[in-house]
């Protein structure tokens, strides 16, 4: 594998610390992590009066005068191709990508989704300004949307910008930097009209595919907070604002089915839909029949730019299946 040189001299007041730390301070678009594997896998050596130190780890500490010499591994051409597949790009830059994903589109390829997906759309139409994730030329995805869910979706496009922006979706916006906001078509009308479910998600006993509320020790804590914007006139239907104090994997779905408010078409956790469709006024029935995925949007998303750490904020409209259900009762 082809490599670029550069060489380091440890300055003065650089004496003492640690070789990771002075790497990420003079290779500012690597990410820490991947320096750290770059010193393990031998692309980093380390000179003191001309004697190479051997056995080096990212904890070694140079000192002022020794000379560093880093040998960056050019990167991989992606191990997927890229697929012409059209996308909604809400934003781009050399750090970043922010889109409006379309239901229906599997976000990563996974057992029978190995073509089609975001990754490969991506793959496609960022090109060479994919610098690269962990070595490779491919996108970051630093969260994920179900297939069936539209919506906003940030991706990176090098190590660092992957690495800034998942320690934001990690503090899950308790820090202020992220906000992440969804609108879901519910059956009923939740009483009160806003408020807090606090209930800790694991998979379910009875199917590996699904999550459920669980009281265990391995089940991850879960924090959404609801409000009700609007309702049918027969409170049968209801679009509701979801905003996220935590990221788990079905985390709305799980959360208002366990209100007792499932989201409208959603088959794994609102079961019973064909009954409660028969029981609405007939305009109602044609829009919520139409529907081929769970009624759950990615409204909004707020976040920090990983270079510049400017607040960016983005809102994406309510996609046509849902908006004709909403616009019958408003």
């Amino acid at each position: 594998m082809a490599e670029d040189t550069f060489h380091i001299t440890v300055a003065p007041e650089q004496s003492g610390s640690r070789l990771d730390r002075i790497l990420a301070g003079s290779l500012q678009d690597v990410s820490r992590a991947r320096l750290q594997d770059w010193i393990r896998q031998g692309h980093v050596k380390l000179y003191r009066q001309q004697k190479e130190i051997p056995h080096l780890s990212p904890s070694a500490t140079p000192l002022a005068g020794d000379e560093i010499i880093v040998s960056r591994p050019h990167t991989r051409e992606a191990s997927l191709a890229g697929e012409d597949i059209s996308l909604d790009i809400l934003f781009e830059d050399d750090h970043i990508l922010v889109l409006n994903k379309a239901a229906g589109m599997v976000v990563h390829p996974s057992a029978g989704h190995d073509s089609g997906t975001l990754v490969h759309a991506l793959i496609a139409h960022c090109g060479d300004s994919l610098a690269g994730i962990g070595g490779e030329k491919r996108p970051g995805i630093v969260h994920r949307l179900d297939k069936d869910t539209s919506g906003v979706m940030i991706i990176a496009k090098h190590d660092v910008a992957h690495q800034r922006l998942g320690d934001q979706f990690k503090a899950h916006g308790r820090d202020g930097r992220m906000q992440r906001v969804y609108h879901a078509c519910v059956w009923g009308s939740p009483i009160p009209v806003s408020g807090t479910v606090n209930a800790a998600l694991a998979r379910s006993p009875h199917n590996r595919l699904k999550m459920a509320v669980a009281k265990h020790q391995r089940a991850r804590q879960a924090i959404t907070h609801y409000r009700r914007l609007a309702q049918d006139p027969s409170e049968k239907i209801s679009l509701v604002e979801c905003r996220l104090e935590t990221g788990r994997t079905h985390q709305i779905r799980v959360h208002m089915a366990h209100l007792g408010f499932p989201v409208i078409a959603d088959t794994v956790y609102g079961p019973g839909m064909r009954t409660k469709i028969e029981t609405l006024a007939l305009d109602l029935q044609t829009a919520v029949a139409a529907l081929s995925r769970q009624a759950l949007h990615a409204k909004e998303l707020g976040f920090e730019h990983p270079d510049s750490g400017e607040s960016m904020h983005f809102t994406t409209p309510l996609p046509a299946d849902m908006e004709r259900i909403v616009e019958i009762f408003r």
